[in-house]
């Protein structure tokens, strides 16, 4: 561009200036377009020599398995103690023995009650312990509850219960329950008249006088009938049947029923 000889010195210089400035403006610019250029080209060359490469070491696409099934895990069978408690049977309705009296007459039967719900019921009971306390819980009146509380006493002297096994308790409760003399006891009985039948029924006197034979030792036939008879009301000895007064042993060896033990002949 080339400027007019009557242009003023001053405006001269300054347009003179510009076209300088404006003409390395234009050469920055190609400069840096050139680089930029170079530089999209190198990154794009670099761009496709990635893609090469990512390409040729791919692996080839495989169809994967179908999953295999889970089998399902084994069943530990139950043990015979666990099997057993599983299939727990029902047991029967356990009535607690009575409230024992203090009577000698009496101490057999209730040592049987408590025998007896002690062996249906084990379960209940981890110790010989828990047996005792569990039994003397009925010893409330009496002689019973006097010789609960001197085992106490002497527990809280000692700092040891005096009982430690059931069947020490078992032996300290015959020697201080039980008849002292059952044999004999029954035998005078049977030589007197308190076990004349009265006015009871022949059942219940029968009942009576088995039990009287049985603690005595009476075994002999003969001895028995003449001892049964002598008993029995008149009015009964009438209604009764000739097999009865025979022999009143008739209706206990019938099956399921219990005979008389012993081995004592007594005329």
């Amino acid at each position: 561009m080339s400027l007019s000889t009557d242009t003023p010195p001053g405006i001269a210089d300054a347009l003179g200036y510009l076209q300088h400035h404006l003409q390395e403006l234009t050469e920055r610019q190609n400069t840096s377009e050139h680089t930029i250029n170079t530089t999209l080209a190198v990154l794009t060359t670099q761009l496709q020599q990635i893609t090469q490469l990512m390409t040729s070491s791919a692996p080839e696409s495989t169809v994967a398995p179908p999953p295999m099934p889970m089998s399902p895990p084994p069943v530990t069978p139950l043990s015979p103690a666990l099997a057993a408690s599983s299939k727990q049977r029902a047991r029967p309705k356990l009535s607690s023995p009575p409230d024992f009296s203090s009577e000698r007459s009496s101490g057999r039967a209730f040592l049987n009650s408590c025998t007896l719900y002690l062996r249906l019921a084990p379960e209940q009971f981890t110790c010989d312990k828990e047996k005792i306390f569990w039994t003397l819980a009925f010893f409330k009146d009496g002689r019973a509850a006097k010789w609960f509380e001197n085992l106490f006493c002497q527990e809280v002297d000692t700092g040891v219960f005096p009982i430690q096994s059931w069947v020490d308790f078992e032996q300290q409760f015959r020697s201080q329950f039980f008849p002292v003399n059952a044999e004999a006891d029954a035998i005078n009985t049977l030589e007197g008249s308190l076990y004349y039948q009265g006015n009871r029924t022949v059942d219940d006197y029968l009942n009576s006088f088995l039990i009287l034979a049985s603690d005595a030792g009476y075994t002999d036939p003969q001895t028995l009938v003449v001892k049964f008879r002598r008993g029995l009301k008149l009015i009964s000895r009438v209604r009764s049947p000739p097999c009865l007064l025979d022999d009143p042993l008739t209706l206990i060896r019938r099956p399921g029923t219990q005979q008389p033990g012993g081995s004592t002949k007594r005329g």
